[in-house]
């Protein structure tokens, strides 16, 4: 079973998937969200600095232990997309998707023709060839979720559309950018934007697709809503985030609060 089935087993089974994002390009962070349990790793590509070659050390390091590896490009390209796919991770996440003919275009990079226009080169993604071509081919689709980032208020008013996109397998939140899409950026709780989750949790849960968010781990409140909301997924903390967290407590613990 690849880690893409996998996670499908747990969202058929109805467990909740958990998974931290790492922006630095030290592969070690995400080795240790896998080793403490984290189910995936959201390896950020478009937020960060990370090169091709930290991008490979990450995926490496979740096989290793035992996460699925799951890779947010910095854009709809099909050049990006293809070089982040030969280095087999087990999810790519496409950020800005706003309409149905930017995620059939998404799409059509994941795939192989005649179902798509990827380029044929996998490296890490075939094992270095010791999967036979015939039964990487036959399974490459499958082997990799494909995840349509909704963070702008034009999404959300196609959404019906993305959703009917044969090959999307999952929707991801991202609520800072969708707030500034309706002039709340920094206010993710503000009640618009409440009632903005509400309307894509019900969208994906009558199209039978999976949905989840990209949120902080320091909020509790925020945690509870979109559990309550029904996500199958959540990426929730990231590695610079738990050491400022881990530091600032460590600091607060020997000065007693007060400043320096």
């Amino acid at each position: 079973m690849t880690r893409a089935d996998w996670i499908r087993e747990k969202f058929h089974r109805n467990e909740l998937v958990v998974g931290g994002h790492v922006f630095s390009g030290d592969s070690q962070f995400s080795e240790l969200m896998g080793y403490h349990g984290y189910d995936f790793v959201w390896i950020d590509a478009e937020h960060s600095a990370m090169d091709l070659r930290e991008i490979l050390g990450h995926i490496t390091a979740c096989a290793a232990a035992g996460a699925a590896s799951f890779v947010r490009v910095a854009w709809n390209d099909p050049v990006r997309i293809k070089q982040v796919l030969e280095m087999g991770p087990d999810a790519l996440i496409v950020p800005f998707i706003c309409s149905e003919d930017e995620a059939r275009r998404a799409i059509d990079a994941c795939r192989y023709p005649p179902a798509g226009s990827r380029g044929f080169g996998p490296r890490r993604a075939s094992h270095y060839g010791a999967i036979p071509r015939d039964e990487y081919l036959a399974g490459a689709d499958r082997a990799l979720l494909k995840i349509m980032q909704i963070e702008h208020r034009t999404a959300v008013g196609n959404l019906p559309e993305i959703l009917a996109v044969p090959g999307v397998d999952m929707i991801v939140v991202g609520p800072n950018d969708l707030s500034a899409s309706y002039g709340h950026l920094g206010d993710l709780r503000h009640p618009e934007m409440l009632s903005v989750y509400d309307e894509i949790a019900r969208a994906c849960r009558a199209a039978g697709v999976p949905f989840g968010a990209s949120i902080g781990a320091s909020c509790p409140v925020t945690i509870r809503e979109w559990l309550n909301r029904g996500v199958s997924f959540l990426g929730c903390g990231d590695d610079l985030g738990f050491v400022a967290e881990g530091a600032a407590r460590t600091l607060k613990g020997i000065r007693g609060g007060n400043p320096a």
